[in-house]
């Protein structure tokens, strides 16, 4: 494959008619694909916080602002360049878990900054609030919490680690019930995906900046990539602590109990354009390469993970998809697919999982591309 080039233009264009070995008629049957397979939740997305993470009360309560979603949309970016758009894409939707690959975004720049050191360093010697204390999570890195690997034990925000011990997630199956006793192991010896785990990498992260991390996301991120400022990160309504004198609200890593990303598919592909020129936007370096290097390398334990980041390994997430794709992914049929072989970004909001592998099978075709 060709060597992608440093930057975008800015801002993209539409160019389906120009791209070279496109078909403008293959790309519009992939995005009518993906706007005909509307994903199985209701849109009213508080009946589906409450009910669909199998939590039993009081676990499932809704701690963080929830809104009625919109319907399929979603565009395909190839070279910097719109190829196909669907729906609604500037409506300013949850985004469920696709906010903790942006929290490892957020470790890339503090790491960037040295206010995080080796990823391998125990939490404790930056972050000192308790957390960390106990002797099962003093051991506990960096490099657990953005590789799931924790094992962190606690209660945070109310809600306890148990909920999401035994949780089944992308084909990986459990012996056990989800939110049911497991003993935990080292940390760094199991993986598991945990929505209370990811908070407290949240909360950490917070520590280290001292200061609202969404305010950081958008100076640092969101403002020099040209994203509208209607994009908003929340918490839950008893996720504040004090800095500097003054209540700042820790915010999640998903919508699991309310709150999260909330963004538009346009906004969200900026991002993704971000992240595919390996850290650079229009000239500028808005990420180092080092930290998407360390971000996209496998999880020995799970292969298809990386930091918050999944993974198309030996392409057994999506085996239309080529294996070095990577993916932020979000309960509801949210995801951002990322295809440094093939120069391409695709965004897909409300489409149903199920129907994602034949989406990137109809866009590599129209593409003209392969499944590296």
């Amino acid at each position: 494959m060709n060597d992608i080039p440093a930057a975008y233009p800015v801002p993209w264009t539409f160019a389906a008619a120009r791209e070279p070995g496109s078909d403008a008629a293959a790309l519009a049957m992939a995005a009518s694909y993906a706007a005909e397979h509307e994903t199985p939740w209701s849109r009213n997305l508080a009946e589906m916080v409450a009910s669909d993470f199998a939590e039993r009360p009081p676990w499932n309560e809704t701690l963080g602002l929830v809104r009625p979603r919109g319907g399929p949309n979603g565009l395909i970016l190839r070279g910097g360049q719109i190829l196909a758009e669907w729906g609604e894409t500037t409506r300013v939707d949850m985004t469920f878990s696709v906010a903790k690959s942006y929290l490892s975004v957020l470790a890339g720049l503090a790491w960037d900054r040295g206010l995080i050191g080796d990823p391998h360093d125990k939490v404790r010697l930056t972050v000192d609030d308790g957390g960390f204390d106990t002797p099962h999570n003093d051991a506990i890195t960096w490099h657990h919490l953005l590789q799931q690997t924790s094992e962190w034990e606690g209660v945070l925000w109310d809600k306890p680690d148990l909920i999401d011990r035994n949780r089944a997630v992308a084909g990986r199956s459990s012996t056990a019930a989800k939110g049911s006793h497991r003993d935990l192991r080292e940390p760094g010896a199991f993986w598991e995906y945990n929505d209370v785990r990811v908070n407290r990498l949240s909360l950490a992260l917070l520590r280290v900046w001292g200061r609202p991390l969404p305010k950081v996301f958008r100076e640092l991120v969101m403002e020099p990539l040209g994203a509208t400022p209607d994009w908003q990160w929340h918490g839950y309504r008893n996720s504040y602590i004090e800095i500097g004198g003054r209540q700042v609200q820790s915010v999640s890593g998903g919508g699991h109990w309310g709150g999260g990303v909330f963004i538009s598919a346009r906004d969200q592909a900026r991002i993704g354009l971000m992240l595919l020129r390996r850290g650079m936007w229009d000239n500028r370096r808005i990420l180092s390469e080092a930290w998407i290097e360390r971000m996209l390398e496998p999880c020995p334990l799970f292969p298809t993970y990386g930091y918050l980041w999944w993974l198309n390994t030996a392409r057994a997430l999506y085996p239309s998809a080529s294996a070095r794709s990577y993916y932020a992914r979000g309960a509801g049929g949210n995801l951002t697919w990322i295809d440094p072989d093939n120069d391409l970004v695709a965004v897909l909001r409300w489409t149903d999982p199920a129907a994602m592998d034949e989406f990137m099978r109809l866009t590599m075709t129209a593409l003209g591309g392969q499944p590296c």
